[in-house]
């Protein structure tokens, strides 16, 4: 329960009930390791176990869950991997003799409850369906059926430029039901960055959609379909989902196109073949941000992907059978992988495509209270839209089914955990849970047996050593440093796709020997909790003082004034000065007194070292596809430098505003 007392955060903020941890997935597993228990309802002891015996730990989480397939007769060895000749951690094999099928574990809940509800989907335009078990497999067949006829086997590569959408499930299931690899994006993606990931994988198929709604407006989708059709040679063949408009016209390209509807005309369901493939075999390509240079192919395994969603859904979030998972993301982030592999625990996917704050700021409530949602994902700048909104859903909404809320893409501050508590619900485990798309999961997360400090991570995922690093490489507590994972584990990617193994090295592993060095800012707390600073390679040094971006941002867009705000470092003789951008409410002007109420703020707040030296008015925020920061790409702007792919940055033309302080200060 909430505690409305704990501001001086060293108090829980909510403590879970002795009920609903006795009832817990994660109580479930440690007395199945060892009952009695000497674990207990501890934690940070049962992650110090689950570290320290990994092989068991992973192997027990496959039967816990009941993988489909052949776990084989070993855990782990040492081999080198196809996608570059690696060394000791970076070279475990989990699994090596293992075999299963992805799709086949996502729709295991068939054969159990074919009529209870699989998908539901809404979208702005208030247009809704759903898909039961039985009618997902049938849809699935259908289209597994015009992918064999097309040739697709184990080894193709499919992708889809689509909205998350009851389609794009299907599409991807019966992809992976082949043992062939999926890669996504999503329709807000310029044709450009498009070509820039999918030309590099070299699909044969690609599955892309007429249009699509966001905020209010139509986006036809025909110029870019057309450009991306035309630019990748290996494409022979599209097929497009009609979403916008029944009679939209179709890409003219050699490949041969079809529409969606034509496919199930075609067809009739038949029972579904599943090609078990090797644990590491590749599943998904997932992409880098590019905003530094040419996106890096990232290459996620089958059994590894599924063994760590399994472990983070039903461990640590305590998703069950029948749940209702709802996480708001697009097909571009790697949070659409993590939110449909929850099909795998049984849960239904709740799907939302549109805009969250269209036309109001209740659009995810309504949802969620009708949908009786039991898990809401969302991320850290949604809420903090959400608070400024003066929305308070617990005002208007019952929401007796909701037991979890997942943060994630950037820092939730402390007051956002008193946000959520007071104005959504104050029964509620806030999970603020931290990875990446490198790894296609999370290095840090809840769990639901320990209690919730107000701005602080509950701890690191179960099977990883996640430590804090200073620049010497010693692990550190209490003090800030870099995150690190000292441990192998089943969801390492398997390498960048077209590498021989020098890019991914360079990516994680050259600057501690042997160790995954993942690029976050952050402290170990005493008590085993995280809190996160910012990205290391964002973080500001004015006279020598680290500085998370984080730090400022929790301050600033507390401000009335202030929509959102971004800072960089300005190099001036040696030293670093802190450049900050803002992005001001309708009707704010950026005069002395807002300057001097910053500064004011910052100084009190946090210390005189926080204050800008430099504080410019820009319209918006430059900002990734999937609404993370951008920050080097704007220090390369401010330093004259060249951003070499702006066709990843979401709103790129913010930059030219930027430019114009190149040579300010």
């Amino acid at each position: 329960m909430f505690d409305s007392n704990a501001k001086n955060d060293t108090q829980p903020i909510w403590v879970p009930s002795k009920a609903s941890q006795s009832s817990s997935n994660l109580i479930r597993f440690i007395k199945r390791i060892n009952p009695p228990s000497p674990f207990a309802d501890d934690y940070h002891q049962f992650h110090r176990w689950s570290v320290d015996h990994a092989e068991r730990f992973w192997s027990e989480l496959w039967d816990f869950c009941r993988v489909l397939g052949e776990k084989g007769d070993q855990v782990s060895c040492q081999g080198a991997s196809k996608w570059g000749a690696l060394t000791t951690n970076r070279d475990t094999q989990w699994f090596p003799k293992g075999t299963l099928n992805y799709a086949e574990n996502l729709l295991s809940s068939v054969s159990r409850h074919p009529n209870a509800q699989a998908i539901y989907f809404e979208n702005e335009q208030q247009q809704h369906r759903s898909l039961s078990w039985l009618q997902l497999e049938q849809q699935v067949s259908v289209v597994q059926q015009w992918l064999k006829d097309l040739g697709v086997g184990k080894g193709d590569v499919v992708a889809g430029y689509l909205p998350h959408l009851p389609e794009t499930v299907v599409a991807m299931l019966a992809t992976t039901s082949l043992g062939a690899i999926w890669t996504s994006t999503s329709p807000d993606f310029g044709a450009e960055s498009v070509v820039e990931r999918f030309s590099q994988v070299e699909p044969k198929v690609l599955f892309c959609c007429d249009g699509y709604h966001f905020n209010g407006n139509a986006f036809d989708m025909a110029e870019k379909n057309h450009k991306i059709a035309n630019s990748i040679p290996s494409i022979d063949h599209i097929c497009v989902i009609q979403y916008l408009n029944e009679r939209s016209p179709l890409p003219a390209t050699k490949a041969a196109v079809c529409v969606w509807a034509s496919i199930a005309q075609r067809y009739e369901s038949a029972t579904l073949e599943y090609q078990r493939v090797a644990f590491n075999d590749p599943l998904f390509v997932l992409y880098s941000s590019g905003t530094t240079g040419k996106p890096k192919c990232i290459v996620h395994s089958v059994g590894g992907i599924l063994l760590n969603h399994l472990k983070e859904h039903q461990l640590h979030c305590d998703i069950k059978n029948n749940d209702r998972v709802f996480y708001y993301t697009t097909c571009g982030w790697m949070m659409w992988n993590w939110h449909v592999s929850a099909l795998a625990s049984g849960a239904t996917l709740v799907i939302f495509d549109g805009s969250p704050m269209y036309p109001s700021p209740n659009v995810l409530w309504d949802l969620a209270e009708k949908q009786k949602v039991t898990l809401f994902g969302t991320a850290a700048k949604y809420l903090e839209a959400l608070q400024k909104s003066a929305l308070v859903p617990c005002v208007h909404y019952q929401l007796p089914n909701l037991r979890t809320l997942c943060s994630t893409g950037s820092v939730l501050y402390p007051e956002q955990f008193d946000f959520v508590y007071q104005s959504i619900k104050p029964d509620l485990h806030l999970a603020s849970i931290s990875g990446g798309t490198d790894i296609c999961g999370c290095f840090v997360l809840g769990n639901p047996i320990s209690p919730v400090y107000r701005g602080e991570c509950q701890g690191p995922g179960l099977g990883l050593a996640v430590k804090a690093f200073n620049q010497q490489g010693k692990s550190i507590v209490n003090q800030r440093g870099e995150l690190v994972c000292v441990n192998s584990f089943p969801n390492q990617p398997i390498g960048f796709w077209g590498d021989n193994g020098e890019r991914y090295h360079n990516a994680y592993w050259a600057e501690f020997d042997n160790v995954w060095n993942h690029g976050d800012d952050i402290v170990i707390t005493e008590r085993g909790g995280m809190v996160f600073f910012g990205r290391s390679d964002a973080t500001l040094n004015p006279g020598g003082i680290r500085i998370g971006t984080a730090e400022i941002y929790q301050q600033v867009n507390q401000l009335d004034e202030i929509k959102d705000s971004l800072a960089v470092g300005r190099a001036v003789d040696g030293d670093e000065k802190i450049v900050l951008f803002v992005q001001l409410n309708d009707g704010v002007k950026l005069d002395n007194d807002l300057l001097s109420l910053i500064r004011r703020h910052l100084k009190h707040k946090c210390s005189p070292r926080h204050v800008p030296a430099e504080i410019y008015a820009i319209s918006d925020i430059p900002k990734t596809k999937s609404g993370k920061l951008v920050e080097l790409a704007v220090k390369q702007v401010l330093h004259g430098k060249e951003v070499k792919n702006k066709g990843a940055i979401a709103n790129p033309q913010v930059l030219d505003e930027i430019a114009h302080y190149r040579f300010v200060g």
